[in-house]
């Protein structure tokens, strides 16, 4: 685990991981650790594959510097791209919620991902809300349509991604981790007063599992891996650039 230091090592593009208290336990969980760090190494690296976006990597490594911060570290501010996974168990103090709201107001971006059920969504949304209260700030879903879709690859639906365990156990059979509950994922997002996506939020599917374990078993690089990166490049270049 490498927390992000008081200065970057360059300019170049990078992405922080938001360490935070859990408060609550979900099945198949591990908290603010889950699909770090290879979740975000690999995406970085097809990053750098697959579009000019020149990505901050330790001198003479092959592998791209990604970070882990407190929502109450000076350094988050030096983050041009934060994520969190399993943010069904979050719990954020008012001060933590405060410090994310002038994050993402001055112009941050935060993606939380791999989060199941209505339960994680509530309280997902218990805790965002201290951030950025739904009257200014309302949680929407994003339409297809919408440009993020689009940045580099043409994403036509949202991909229900389920962690290679599950997928393991059920033969490959089904997407969805608890059944019917959990049947539809779903893209959704926060916009500023201008329309820029500030907050994405990907529940009922595990997106950085396809990066993460993209190396382990064909079968589940093949289903997953390719709609999985388009998506991620896709956000990764909508934030750059908006």
């Amino acid at each position: 685990m490498r927390f992000a230091p008081p200065e970057m090592p360059d300019r170049n593009f990078t992405v922080c991981r938001i360490m935070y208290t859990s408060v609550r336990r979900e099945p198949s969980g591990g908290g603010w650790r889950t699909d770090y760090p290879f979740g975000e190494v690999n995406l970085l690296i097809r990053l750098a594959e697959l579009t000019k976006t020149p990505v901050s990597f330790s001198g003479g490594s092959k592998r791209p510097n990604q970070w882990v911060v407190r929502l109450t570290d000076d350094q988050l501010f030096d983050c041009p791209y934060t994520v969190a996974s399993d943010v069904g168990t979050m719990g954020l103090t008012q001060p933590e919620a405060d410090r994310l709201r002038l994050y993402l107001l001055k112009g941050g971006f935060l993606w939380v991902d791999d989060f199941w059920g209505d339960r994680a969504w509530q309280q997902w949304v218990g805790e965002i809300t201290k951030a950025l209260p739904p009257a200014e700030y309302p949680i929407v879903d994003v339409p297809l349509s919408d440009p993020i879709f689009s940045t580099q690859f043409v994403v036509t639906k949202v991909p229900q991604i389920t962690n290679i365990q599950f997928w393991r156990g059920v033969g490959g059979t089904t997407t969805s981790e608890r059944g019917e509950e959990t049947r539809e994922p779903h893209f959704r997002a926060i916009r500023d007063k201008k329309g820029r996506i500030m907050v994405v939020m990907t529940h009922n599917t595990d997106v950085a599992d396809s990066w993460e374990r993209e190396g382990e078993d064909p079968g589940f690089f093949f289903q997953f891996s390719p709609s999985g990166y388009a998506l991620g490049i896709d956000v990764l270049l909508y934030a750059m650039t908006h």
